[in-house]
């Protein structure tokens, strides 16, 4: 039955996926929008990290972990972990002189894994990548006239996934996923001076996709009974994305939005039809410690050399990249997991922070990002499967130099099933 309902589920939520806006961030103008946290609600709520591996719970970004799927269980009957994750985020944007506030419902993962046997694990899935969705508007004044200006842009990429991991010795896992994203994204930039019944627009499109690999290795030895030390070393390689372009510029009335003239730009001779969106590797690096079930304390490292990140028919004046990096805290509790007495001995604590350099300088000022979290997992009756709340509180950006301050608080409801995909048939 749990098979049937998935497949119906698929259905309607990948639907959505590809439907939805998935911010309304201003800072989703720059690069390819906003790259999102692909990582379970579980992993998120610990700040972010994705070096603790457990056999029944699905490390997006970590597929290594994927050998210990089952590790833990007694049966050798494979385990299936279907899980997936929606959020609710609402924002405040401040600059100087304004406040507004918006807010957005995004399905963020929808995954499925697996284990062979003892050693090897697989599993795929979608997700969202990266988001745009912002709507800006400038005024300036030149000549004593009034020129007003909007942006605005809507669209992001999409992640299908591939993972396998394996256990090559008793305390060594290796892994890798293959990434295909894809997507388009749309810009216009529409101008006009008050009292002038007619107006420019400027309208960029980008049809992207491209391949990119993550690869993973870990380290957990038990240090003394049930104590165990977990280490990861993490590489997602250079993405080198296609982007397919076309350029329409024109005229339009200011009173009715109706396009008065319009004119298809000839990119091909600018050399610009087909470019490349470099996205650096990223690396990562974590270390935690803790108890089997119980608790656990661990931190990440990560480092990009964003400076060569290129896109360079969508890109913008007012922005520069540098080296980017962030550090990530967190852990989880577990009072007692085989408690048969208390429901709430066998709920898992999770809590974390995270700080990123993004790397992205607007009008050089660095944009950064801080984040607390926080969440419950709730186990669901006896069995593997729970259902996971999370928490977040954060600001990015900052008001100097007339940019946007943005605080957000976000909701997160993750779903992580689990099952038997294979059974042996008894006689009796």
């Amino acid at each position: 039955m749990i098979k049937k309902n998935l497949a119906m589920f698929l259905c309607v939520v990948t639907t959505g996926l590809f439907a939805q806006q998935g911010t309304t961030s201003p800072y989703s103008f720059f690069g390819i929008g906003d790259i999102r946290n692909t990582n379970t609600v579980e992993n998120q709520m610990m700040g972010g990290i994705a070096v603790y591996a457990d056999s029944i719970h699905i490390s997006l970004k970590n597929p290594a972990s994927y050998a210990s799927l089952g590790l833990e269980l007694q049966s050798k009957e494979g385990l299936v972990v279907y899980t997936a994750g929606i959020s609710d985020t609402e924002y405040t944007y401040r600059t100087n002189t304004a406040e507004e506030r918006s807010s957005v419902t995004n399905l963020d993962y929808l995954s499925l894994g697996f284990n062979i046997n003892k050693r090897l694990g697989m599993g795929f899935g979608i997700m969202p990548f990266s988001s745009i969705g912002y709507s800006i508007a400038q005024e300036t004044i030149s000549n004593d006239e009034t020129i007003t200006t909007s942006f605005t842009g809507e669209g992001g990429l999409s992640r299908v996934y591939y993972s396998v991991g394996y256990k090559i010795l008793k305390d060594v896992s290796i892994g890798a996923t293959v990434n295909y994203n894809f997507g388009n994204i749309d810009r216009e930039i529409l101008r006009g001076v008050a009292g002038v019944q007619f107006g420019s627009f400027d309208r960029k499109s980008a049809r992207i996709n491209g391949v990119d690999f993550n690869y993973a290795i870990n380290y957990a030895p038990t240090i003394k009974k049930d104590y165990q030390l977990h280490t990861s070393f993490r590489i997602n390689t250079q993405a080198n994305l296609v982007s397919k372009n076309k350029r329409r510029v024109g005229s339009f009335s200011t009173t009715s939005g109706v396009v008065i003239e319009g004119l298809e730009v000839d990119v091909a001779a600018q050399n610009l039809e087909n470019t490349t969106i470099k996205i650096p590797t990223i690396t990562t690096i974590g270390l935690g410690y803790g108890k089997k079930a119980t608790w656990f304390l661990g931190a990440e490292y990560s480092f990009q050399d964003l400076g060569a990140f290129e896109n360079e028919f969508l890109g913008v004046a007012n922005v520069s990249y540098s080296n980017a990096s962030s550090f990530a805290f967190g852990g989880f509790y577990t009072p007692d997991a085989t408690s048969f007495s208390s429901y709430f001995k066998r709920v898992t604590y999770r809590a974390g922070l995270r700080s990123e350099n993004s790397g992205m300088m607007v009008d050089d000022v660095a944009i950064n990002n801080f984040g607390i979290t926080f969440g419950l997992g709730l186990p669901l009756g006896r069995s593997l499967s729970n259902l996971n709340l999370g928490f977040e509180l954060g600001k990015r950006g900052t008001t100097r130099a007339d940019l946007v301050e943005e605080s957000y608080f976000k909701i997160n409801i993750g779903l992580s099933l689990n099952d038997r995909w294979f059974q042996k048939r008894k006689i009796n």
